[in-house]
């Protein structure tokens, strides 16, 4: 039933969406070579991991649960997680302030009915939360077909994770990588080919 929060107390569900979701971490930090001060959009639908229509069934346990797997590989890489709202709050997104001083902040205070379940704990776990607009994130996560393309750089390429569900929900992925331009007489630099150098 829409627009009722719902409970879990499945332990073992939760153990497992975290488990999940940390191996899914992993597996997009070495594909696309993450590494400190990038950014990773999330979006997740926490329905579609427990079986359930997209908005349906909002669960924050879940969405806790898969943010505690996600932050505890990306937070020792000092990688940024930007958790994308549902589109009732138009997709914005929540991330620590740090990693977008220069942007402009919006007002908003996630909900699981009103932002997302995922985007809510983000909310309550980082430290100094804002919510965005947009954002131009260096790779992604796709939780349940939470359509995260709008939020990543320019060119955004398909990674394909061993770990392709989180729960029920199919889990894609993508990296970036800089656009290639100057037509057939130019010479590109090989090492760009697979994402953006640590500089």
């Amino acid at each position: 039933m829409a627009g009722i929060v719902h409970e879990v107390e499945n332990t073992d569900l939760l153990a497992q969406v975290r488990q999940e979701s940390a191996a899914a971490a992993r597996q997009l930090a070495e594909a696309a070579r993450l590494h400190k001060g990038q950014i990773v959009v999330v979006g997740c639908s926490t329905s579609e991991v427990v079986g359930r229509r997209v908005g349906s069934w909002s669960t924050p346990e879940v969405g806790q649960a898969i943010f505690d797997g996600l932050h505890s590989v990306f937070g020792p890489m000092g990688v940024y997680i930007a958790a994308q709202c549902c589109e009732h709050l138009n997709r914005a997104l929540i991330v620590e302030h740090e990693a977008v001083p220069q942007l402009d902040i919006v007002n908003v205070v996630p909900q699981p009915k009103a932002g997302s379940s995922f985007a809510t704990a983000a909310y309550h776990t980082f430290r100094h939360p804002v919510a965005v607009e947009e954002i131009r994130a260096d790779a992604g996560l796709d939780v349940g077909g939470t359509l995260i393309g709008m939020h990543l750089k320019k060119v955004a390429v398909p990674v394909r994770l061993e770990q392709d569900r989180i729960g029920s929900a199919i889990l894609l992925a993508a990296r970036v990588r800089p656009k290639f331009i100057g037509g057939e007489r130019a010479v590109y630099d090989e090492s760009l080919k697979d994402g953006y150098p640590e500089f």
